[in-house]
């Protein structure tokens, strides 16, 4: 009986021992992995840039066709107008008129026709002189009075007209007041220089000037080819030559001529 009970307290002894030294064992790599999950750090979740963000947030434009972006990137070019057309008219209505191919000392066509024929302006434009009164000399023969009754019209085209021996300024016409191309501005006759002669309209052609420079006014382009072209419905305008005589004159420094 001794035998068994000291056999089975050995073996007793052995699990007991084995099996704290399991426990032991056990219990140390408990503690060092515990003590290795607190020394070691949990790696941080990855963070995103800003600019990763930003590149991959959804884009709300939309990308503009190469064609789209020279078009609204080229500066727009204005149209081409073209040269405004304006109206023109024979100066003399209602009656036969001719007019003087030739005219002495200055530019100018006298258009002979009976009295009372219709002045009219040859163009749009607004009234630029009006001289109501006769007061030539035969004696003294001013240059000034010469004209006798006579109105100027400052043309849209910037070309001023001039008619003068009227018999009749028509009522309403005054300086700055608006016509329009046919519009009756007086009627024909033979005041000023034109009393010993036949009844006619002078009619001059000129850049605009200041008020009172008759020497310009009176005529300072032939005006013989527009006449020409007017009476036979034609457009021939004046402006060029206009322009041209202009630069021509230069410095105006008075009456140089039949003065």
């Amino acid at each position: 009986m001794r035998r068994p009970a000291w056999a089975a307290f050995l073996v007793a002894v052995v699990i007991v021992g084995g099996g704290g030294l399991f426990g032991l064992s056990a219990a140390g790599v408990f503690d060092n992995a515990q003590s290795g999950a607190q020394d070691t750090p949990r790696p941080a979740p990855p963070s995103t840039p800003a600019s990763t963000k930003a590149s991959t947030a959804p884009r709300t434009t939309t990308a503009t066709p190469r064609a789209q972006l020279t078009t609204r990137s080229a500066r727009p070019s204005r149209p081409v107008r073209p040269d405004p057309v304006h109206r023109y008219v024979f100066p003399v209505a209602g009656c036969r008129a001719d007019a003087s191919q030739t005219h002495h000392d200055y530019p100018a066509s006298d258009i002979f026709a009976d009295v009372g024929c219709l002045f009219v302006a040859p163009v749009d434009g607004r009234v630029d002189e009006v001289t109501r009164a006769d007061s030539w000399n035969p004696k003294s023969n001013r240059g000034a009075d010469r004209g006798g009754l006579s109105v100027s019209v400052l043309g849209v085209d910037g070309v001023r007209y001039y008619g003068s021996h009227l018999s009749a300024i028509q009522r309403g016409i005054a300086p700055g007041v608006a016509v329009r191309a046919g519009q009756i501005l007086g009627r024909t006759g033979k005041t000023g220089s034109a009393r010993p002669t036949s009844p006619h309209l002078h009619f001059g052609i000129s850049w605009p000037t200041g008020p009172g420079v008759w020497w310009i006014r009176r005529g300072a382009v032939p005006p013989q080819q527009f006449l020409n072209s007017w009476h036979h419905g034609g457009q021939l305008s004046p402006v060029a030559l206009v322009a041209a005589a202009h630069r021509k004159y230069g410095v105006d420094r008075g009456c140089r001529s039949y003065c």
